[in-house]
């Protein structure tokens, strides 16, 4: 008797690639500004990309359309975040008034822009990197420039020298801040978080050898 060899299922047509058309960029930045707004609000994990689709008000097909697979959704993300931070930190670079002390307006506006909408989705987008390969590899080249302060960016203020003085002052400022706006501050948080702000702001011009030790915690 002869066997008939079994039937394997047939494999969905592959997607086609999004025409770059003004209605398809429009559709990809609202598929995009979704996506970033749900992993703002219920994390990246939550935010699949069957949720993304019906909070874009798209079909599931007209998604893949755009974005064929999760890794193309995530680099597209990325690039999209990256854009619109990047626009808002060299505006904050440019807005520094003339005299104004630099230190300062760097701390006050990077403490100001970790709660811009793009910027906290990137922040929970690195978050999910450490344990996500995908992300981690498309977060990658942008995490690098932005720890060497590569872009025209608040964090280029912060390194007007390459010493490890100014390094240092750098670091302490971001990592400071970073830390504090994700701190849980159950009582009297913005009054802490004024005076953690300050007392930076002092120990940074010490490093930049324009106070004394004796002033970071004047009596």
């Amino acid at each position: 008797m002869q066997m008939v060899p079994a039937l394997r299922p047939l494999s969905p047509p592959a997607p086609r690639p999004a025409k770059d058309t003004p209605k398809s960029r429009r559709t990809r930045a609202r598929i995009l500004d979704h996506a970033a707004r749900l992993i703002r609000e219920i994390g990246y994990g939550a935010a699949n990309n069957a949720v993304i689709a019906e909070a874009a008000g798209l079909t599931r097909g007209a998604m893949l359309y755009h974005f064929p697979t999760r890794e193309s959704l995530v680099a597209g993300l990325v690039e999209h975040l990256s854009a619109q931070s990047d626009a808002l930190f060299a505006e904050a670079a440019r807005a520094r008034a003339p005299g104004a002390d630099v230190a300062e307006h760097a701390i006050d506006s990077y403490w100001r822009l970790l709660h811009a909408p793009p910027v906290l989705a990137l922040r929970e987008l690195g978050a999910a990197a450490r344990t996500d390969p995908l992300v981690r590899e498309s977060m990658a080249s942008v995490t690098a420039a932005f720890d060497r302060a590569e872009p025209e960016s608040v964090m280029a203020l912060f390194q007007p020298g390459s010493t490890p003085r100014s390094q240092a002052a750098r670091d302490m400022a971001r990592f400071l801040l970073e830390g504090l706006a994700s701190a849980d501050l159950t009582y009297n948080g913005e009054v802490r978080a004024k005076r953690l702000i300050e007392m930076l702001k002092r120990v940074v011009h010490v490093l930049n050898r324009k106070g004394d030790v004796a002033d970071i915690w004047p009596e």
